[in-house]
């Protein structure tokens, strides 16, 4: 197990790591999530002594690194897959790490075959590409057979059949019981390979909790309504009644309806009362990748001129998600977003949307 305790590095006046609290425990893969310039890679390498903290600590198995015996088989990590003597090939590289850490060399062997360099193990690892950089790079975390293991960015520059592996490969360390922290950008690979997630925010914690409870909290479902084409009043007239039941609507492009507030049921009983034809009514599902923007767009230091995602950091200082109701409803749709800061103090702009949904029962932390 991983533990920090009020984590801080400064680096002169500036502070990557701002008293970072959390535990990764064994058994899970823990997405270690937040944007370029957080305090991820800072904190990492301060897990595995590469960094000494300004104060507050961190430890692994109950010890800092640094007092760990025998360190390269309790701990494993991938933080810089460039870190090769471009000169070596594979197999000298991760003999050469053998031998200073006293494990046997035909774990190289076994270590090559797992990540399927084999067949290019006697090559110099300048003509390496990117992928098969990070391979090497996991081969060596691999090499001890440690419990602990740390990736940065496992997946980058890896094809879809390498990027298959690599989550694969976590799910099945974490299913031996090792404690497994990785850290990446892509959502969308995340939501599929994490079971827990930190997410920090200029050097801060901003959650810790499962990945579906982390989407709950900080994401709006909706449902999408179509009614028949060329029947426009009875969109304005459906959208009316709905209103009247306390929902809220907001038009598609593609002329659906968005509607929060109310349970699906209810959505289709106001429909047959009012005798309007549907020709769609389906639930939206916030992906992780919605509610990690919602949660991080503030927390963004280089944003572009011409930045879509702007919107997503209209909230005001100190706002918090509405709290998920203590017993979760299936179909249960959130309240309206609440009003942007300029729309609260009499301006127009439009701010971030989305509220917290409670999606499954019994998963709130």
């Amino acid at each position: 197990m991983i533990e920090a305790v009020r984590l801080t590095k400064r680096f002169g006046a500036r502070t990557a790591v701002d008293g970072l609290s959390f535990q990764v425990r064994p058994g899970v893969v823990t997405g270690f999530l937040g944007p370029n310039g957080s305090g991820k890679s800072t904190t990492m390498r301060m897990i595995v002594g590469l960094d000494r903290p300004t104060s507050g600590t961190v430890t692994v198995d109950g010890r800092p690194f640094r007092q760990t015996p025998n360190a390269a088989r309790a701990v494993g990590a991938l933080l810089d897959a460039k870190a090769v003597h471009g000169g070596r090939s594979a197999r000298s590289h991760l003999l050469s790490l053998a031998q200073l850490s006293g494990i046997p060399a035909s774990r190289v062997e076994e270590v090559l075959g797992v990540v399927g360099l084999r067949d290019v193990a006697g090559k110099r690892t300048r003509g390496f590409s990117l992928g098969m950089g990070q391979r090497l790079g996991i081969a060596a975390a691999l090499l001890g057979d440690p419990r602990v293991l740390l990736f940065d960015e496992p997946v980058n520059g890896l094809d879809p059949e390498g990027i298959y592996w690599v989550r694969t490969l976590m799910k099945r360390l974490a299913a031996e019981g090792r404690t497994v922290l990785v850290s990446s950008h892509l959502m969308s690979e995340m939501a599929v390979t994490a079971d827990h997630l930190l997410v920090i925010g200029r050097g801060r914690l901003l959650a810790d909790m499962s990945v579906r409870a982390f989407i709950a909290r900080n994401s709006a479902d909706f449902a999408r309504v179509r009614v028949a084409d060329g029947e426009p009043a009875a969109r304005e007239r459906l959208a009316a009644l709905i209103g009247g039941a306390g929902g809220e609507t907001l038009p598609e492009p593609d002329g659906a309806l968005r509607v929060t507030g109310l349970p699906l049921p209810r959505v289709s009983d106001l429909a047959h009362e009012a005798g309007v034809r549907l020709w769609e009514l389906s639930p939206h599902h916030a992906s992780l990748e919605e509610a990690y923007m919602r949660m991080t767009q503030p927390m963004v230091d280089h944003r572009s001129t011409d930045d879509e995602l702007a919107g997503f950091a209209g909230e005001e200082p100190g706002w918090e998600p509405p709290t998920v109701p203590e017993v979760p409803q299936r179909g249960w749709y959130a309240p309206k977003p609440p009003a942007p800061a300029a729309e609260r103090h009499g301006g127009g702009t439009t701010g971030a949307a989305g509220a917290a949904k409670a999606t499954e029962e019994g998963d709130a932390r």
